[in-house]
């Protein structure tokens, strides 16, 4: 194999940082000696300039539909014209074509809505922007959407969570293919992580905030958040707020999709992921200081949201 033939395909709509963070880690790794080399070409319809979202318009370097076999890899973007690409039959019938003469399929963000509707995703378990899990869910019940990894790999086909994640499953990709090495090299080049693990959730509970409207439930988990290691019962929460255990639960089950005690296992789990991450405290020390009893329940709880240990966490987390 003479080069790594990689096919990103585009579309008006397409999302420019879905294209950047997959075309310039490929370039760089060729500049730090990837063998073979990465050959990378934008393709789009007809081979026409597309519009991204941010109204920047690229120039492609072939039509979709001249583009032939044996790829290395295919790379479908996302982008606010998702939908309008995943109901063009001609995109669908050639992203169907290039994935069976591909090593490799892939998607970022919403393109994963396109890999579905070419049914490439039935019978698999994938991811996608979380704004638009529930939808790509409902819409293709044969597929297993999880919205929380920031990407999945499930045989030869990948999905990436939304925008940035690209990066972390194009350095994935890099490292497959060249070693963990030259992917090392490529992150230091970026002045990024040498990749987040794909079991990483994409958005915070920190940053899920509740509607603005809904003071009580903003008011407990504002109470959550500050004190992880505080008790934070059913009964306690419930007191707090001055309502039922049951009605508290309807509150958080309405505006957070997830039971109190859920939200307060979450919250003392990323609290320990910021400190595992931040401090060099003991694993014993930072379950203490997040309300966990013991360090193996800590453990338990990593092993749940993350499908790592505490220390298995701490160190896939170290700067390149």
């Amino acid at each position: 194999m003479s080069e790594r033939r990689i096919t990103v395909i585009g579309y008006d709509g397409a999302e420019l940082l879905d294209m950047a963070c997959v075309t310039t880690p490929l370039e760089i790794a060729n500049l730090a000696g990837a063998a073979p080399a990465y050959r990378v070409r934008l393709a789009t319809p007809g081979g026409h300039p597309v519009t991204c979202g941010t109204g920047l318009v690229l120039q492609a370097q072939e039509a979709l539909e001249r583009v032939n076999g044996p790829l290395d890899t295919v790379i479908v973007s996302g982008g606010i014209g998702h939908e309008a690409a995943a109901a063009n039959r001609l995109i669908l019938a050639h992203v169907r074509r290039l994935a069976r003469d591909s090593r490799r399929i892939a998607s970022v963000c919403t393109g994963s809505s396109v890999l579905a509707a070419a049914g490439l995703l039935n019978g698999r378990r994938a991811t996608t922007h979380w704004q638009w899990a529930h939808r790509l869910a409902s819409r293709h019940p044969e597929v297993t959407v999880d919205p929380a990894p920031i990407f999945i790999r499930d045989g030869d086909t990948a999905t990436a969570a939304g925008v940035t994640s690209a990066l972390d499953l194009t350095l994935a990709f890099i490292e497959e293919d060249n070693g963990a090495e030259l992917a090392r090299r490529v992150a230091r080049y970026l002045v990024t992580y040498l990749q987040r693990p794909g079991d990483q959730a994409q958005m915070s509970m920190f940053t899920a905030a509740p509607s603005p409207e809904d003071t009580l439930v903003k008011r407990i988990v504002a109470q959550i958040t500050a004190d992880p290691a505080a008790d934070l019962s059913a009964a306690t929460l419930a007191a707090v707020a001055g309502v039922s255990e049951r009605h508290l639960t309807r509150l958080f089950l309405r505006h957070l999709g997830q039971t109190p005690g859920r939200f307060v296992r979450q919250a003392r789990t990323e609290a320990a992921a910021h400190l595992l991450t931040s401090t060099s405290l003991p694993v014993a020390a930072v379950a203490a200081r997040c309300g966990f009893g013991t360090a193996e329940t800590l453990r338990q709880a990593f092993v749940a949201r993350y499908g790592v240990s505490p220390s298995g966490y701490r160190a896939t987390r170290q700067p390149a």
